[in-house]
């Protein structure tokens, strides 16, 4: 493969990817942001928990 080619097809995924958007239908943001901080507030109490010396 050249670069040129590769480049060609790297442009043309980039393009058929615009279509779709990236998100899936299932996936709500509101619930991703919401269970990622909530399983960062627990590794954050977990953390404190085991620091108890200071």
């Amino acid at each position: 493969m050249s670069l040129h080619s590769t480049a060609a097809q790297l442009v043309t995924l980039a393009a058929e990817g615009g279509e779709h958007g990236g998100n899936h239908e299932s996936l709500s943001p509101y619930v991703t942001g919401g269970s990622a901080l909530f399983i960062l507030l627990l590794l954050l109490w977990i953390t404190t928990r085991f620091n108890r010396d200071r």
